[in-house]
Protein backbone atom coordinates (compact mmCIF):
# COMPACT_ATOMS: atom_id res chain seq x y z
CA UNK A 1 0.00 0.00 0.00
CA UNK A 2 1.40 3.35 -1.02
CA UNK A 3 1.14 6.20 1.46
CA UNK A 4 -0.13 9.49 0.19
CA UNK A 5 1.79 12.50 1.41
CA UNK A 6 -0.09 15.72 1.63
CA UNK A 7 1.30 19.19 1.25
CA UNK A 8 1.89 21.07 4.50
CA UNK A 9 -1.05 23.29 5.42
CA UNK A 10 -0.06 26.93 5.80
CA UNK A 11 -1.65 30.04 7.25
CA UNK A 12 -0.24 33.44 6.29
CA UNK A 13 -0.75 36.36 8.67
CA UNK A 14 0.48 39.76 7.49
CA UNK A 15 0.94 42.78 9.75
CA UNK A 16 0.42 45.04 6.75
CA UNK A 17 1.38 48.31 8.44
CA UNK A 18 4.61 46.80 9.78
CA UNK A 19 5.76 45.68 6.33
CA UNK A 20 4.37 48.70 4.47
CA UNK A 21 6.11 51.25 6.70
CA UNK A 22 9.37 49.28 6.80
CA UNK A 23 9.52 49.14 2.99
CA UNK A 24 8.67 52.81 2.69
CA UNK A 25 11.07 54.00 5.41
CA UNK A 26 14.00 51.75 4.48
CA UNK A 27 13.76 51.52 0.70
CA UNK A 28 11.20 54.11 -0.42
CA UNK A 29 9.40 51.20 -2.08
CA UNK A 30 6.13 49.31 -1.79
CA UNK A 31 5.84 45.67 -0.76
CA UNK A 32 4.67 43.27 -3.45
CA UNK A 33 2.05 41.50 -1.31
CA UNK A 34 1.10 39.18 -4.17
CA UNK A 35 4.70 37.93 -4.44
CA UNK A 36 4.81 37.57 -0.65
CA UNK A 37 1.78 35.28 -0.71
CA UNK A 38 3.27 33.21 -3.54
CA UNK A 39 6.57 32.91 -1.67
CA UNK A 40 4.92 31.98 1.65
CA UNK A 41 2.72 29.27 0.13
CA UNK A 42 5.09 27.75 -2.43
CA UNK A 43 4.65 23.96 -2.39
CA UNK A 44 2.03 24.10 0.36
CA UNK A 45 -1.72 24.08 0.75
CA UNK A 46 -3.02 27.52 1.70
CA UNK A 47 -5.61 27.33 4.46
CA UNK A 48 -5.96 31.09 4.99
CA UNK A 49 -4.11 34.30 4.24
CA UNK A 50 -5.06 37.33 6.29
CA UNK A 51 -3.86 40.89 5.91
CA UNK A 52 -4.41 43.22 8.86
CA UNK A 53 -4.89 46.87 7.92
CA UNK A 54 -5.21 49.99 10.08
CA UNK A 55 -6.89 53.02 8.52
CA UNK A 56 -7.87 56.50 9.62
CA UNK A 57 -11.58 57.13 10.06
CA UNK A 58 -13.13 58.77 7.04
CA UNK A 59 -10.00 58.34 4.95
CA UNK A 60 -10.82 56.43 1.78
CA UNK A 61 -7.31 56.41 0.34
CA UNK A 62 -6.68 52.83 1.48
CA UNK A 63 -9.68 51.38 -0.35
CA UNK A 64 -7.92 50.55 -3.66
CA UNK A 65 -5.07 48.94 -1.70
CA UNK A 66 -7.50 46.91 0.43
CA UNK A 67 -9.42 45.83 -2.68
CA UNK A 68 -6.17 44.71 -4.33
CA UNK A 69 -5.22 42.64 -1.27
CA UNK A 70 -8.59 40.87 -1.38
CA UNK A 71 -8.32 40.13 -5.11
CA UNK A 72 -4.92 38.46 -4.73
CA UNK A 73 -6.10 36.07 -2.04
CA UNK A 74 -5.99 37.78 1.33
CA UNK A 75 -8.88 38.04 3.73
CA UNK A 76 -8.57 41.67 4.83
CA UNK A 77 -9.27 42.63 8.42
CA UNK A 78 -9.59 46.36 9.02
CA UNK A 79 -9.28 48.50 12.11
CA UNK A 80 -9.88 52.22 12.46
CA UNK A 81 -7.27 54.28 14.30
CA UNK A 82 -8.46 55.52 17.67
CA UNK A 83 -7.34 58.71 19.39
CA UNK A 84 -5.36 57.45 22.37
CA UNK A 85 -4.33 60.74 23.97
CA UNK A 86 -2.75 64.11 23.31
CA UNK A 87 0.86 64.68 24.34
CA UNK A 88 2.26 67.77 26.11
CA UNK A 89 2.84 69.51 22.77
CA UNK A 90 -0.82 69.07 21.86
CA UNK A 91 -0.06 66.40 19.24
CA UNK A 92 -2.67 63.66 18.91
CA UNK A 93 -1.38 60.14 19.58
CA UNK A 94 -3.33 57.59 17.57
CA UNK A 95 -3.54 53.90 18.33
CA UNK A 96 -4.22 51.00 16.00
CA UNK A 97 -2.57 47.71 16.77
CA UNK A 98 -3.54 44.31 15.39
CA UNK A 99 -1.10 42.20 17.47
CA UNK A 100 -3.76 40.53 19.64
CA UNK A 101 -6.07 40.03 16.65
CA UNK A 102 -3.30 38.37 14.66
CA UNK A 103 -2.46 36.03 17.55
CA UNK A 104 -6.16 35.24 18.08
CA UNK A 105 -6.58 34.30 14.41
CA UNK A 106 -3.45 32.13 14.48
CA UNK A 107 -4.74 30.38 17.59
CA UNK A 108 -8.17 29.78 16.04
CA UNK A 109 -6.56 28.05 13.05
CA UNK A 110 -3.81 26.24 14.95
CA UNK A 111 -5.41 22.78 14.67
CA UNK A 112 -5.65 23.17 10.89
CA UNK A 113 -2.09 24.34 10.20
CA UNK A 114 1.32 22.74 9.89
CA UNK A 115 3.04 26.07 9.21
CA UNK A 116 2.35 29.64 10.28
CA UNK A 117 3.93 32.40 8.22
CA UNK A 118 4.05 35.72 10.06
CA UNK A 119 4.70 38.84 8.03
CA UNK A 120 6.03 41.15 10.75
CA UNK A 121 9.27 42.00 12.49
CA UNK A 122 7.53 42.89 15.75
CA UNK A 123 9.24 41.21 18.70
CA UNK A 124 5.95 41.22 20.64
CA UNK A 125 5.06 38.03 18.73
CA UNK A 126 8.04 36.05 20.10
CA UNK A 127 6.29 34.40 23.07
CA UNK A 128 3.40 33.22 20.89
CA UNK A 129 5.81 31.93 18.24
CA UNK A 130 7.29 29.69 20.93
CA UNK A 131 3.84 28.57 22.12
CA UNK A 132 2.84 27.60 18.56
CA UNK A 133 6.10 25.67 18.12
CA UNK A 134 5.42 23.81 21.39
CA UNK A 135 2.10 22.77 19.83
CA UNK A 136 3.96 21.27 16.86
CA UNK A 137 3.47 24.07 14.33
CA UNK A 138 6.41 25.41 12.36
CA UNK A 139 6.64 29.22 12.44
CA UNK A 140 8.29 31.22 9.69
CA UNK A 141 8.79 34.97 9.72
CA UNK A 142 9.02 37.28 6.70
CA UNK A 143 10.05 40.87 7.40
CA UNK A 144 12.75 43.45 6.80
CA UNK A 145 15.87 42.63 8.80
CA UNK A 146 16.57 46.23 9.80
CA UNK A 147 13.13 46.41 11.46
CA UNK A 148 12.98 42.89 12.92
CA UNK A 149 13.57 42.14 16.59
CA UNK A 150 16.50 39.78 17.08
CA UNK A 151 14.52 37.72 19.59
CA UNK A 152 11.91 37.03 16.87
CA UNK A 153 14.61 35.94 14.40
CA UNK A 154 16.09 33.65 17.07
CA UNK A 155 12.73 32.12 17.98
CA UNK A 156 11.26 31.32 14.55
CA UNK A 157 11.99 28.17 12.53
CA UNK A 158 12.84 30.13 9.38
CA UNK A 159 13.49 33.81 8.85
CA UNK A 160 13.33 35.51 5.46
CA UNK A 161 14.64 39.03 4.97
CA UNK A 162 12.01 40.20 2.50
CA UNK A 163 14.34 42.66 0.75
CA UNK A 164 16.50 39.69 -0.36
CA UNK A 165 13.66 37.98 -2.26
CA UNK A 166 13.32 38.49 -6.03
CA UNK A 167 10.17 40.50 -6.74
CA UNK A 168 9.84 41.70 -3.12
CA UNK A 169 8.86 45.21 -4.20
CA UNK A 170 6.33 46.62 -6.62
CA UNK A 171 7.87 48.28 -9.67
CA UNK A 172 8.25 52.03 -9.15
CA UNK A 173 5.18 53.94 -10.29
CA UNK A 174 5.56 56.12 -13.33
CA UNK A 175 5.21 59.75 -12.42
CA UNK A 176 3.45 62.29 -14.58
CA UNK A 177 5.82 64.48 -16.51
CA UNK A 178 8.71 62.01 -16.36
CA UNK A 179 7.80 60.29 -19.60
CA UNK A 180 10.34 61.27 -22.27
CA UNK A 181 7.67 61.05 -24.97
CA UNK A 182 5.79 64.09 -23.58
Amino acid sequence: MQSITRKPRVGVFIDTQNLYHSARDLYERTVNFERLLQYATEGRELVRAVSYVVEREGEGTARPFIYKLSTIGYKVRRMTLQLHHTNEQGKAIWEGNWDMGIVADMTRLLDHLDVIVLGSGDGDFTDMVEVFQERGVRVEVIAFREHTAQKLVDACDRYTNWSDVDGAFMPPAKRKGNDSSE
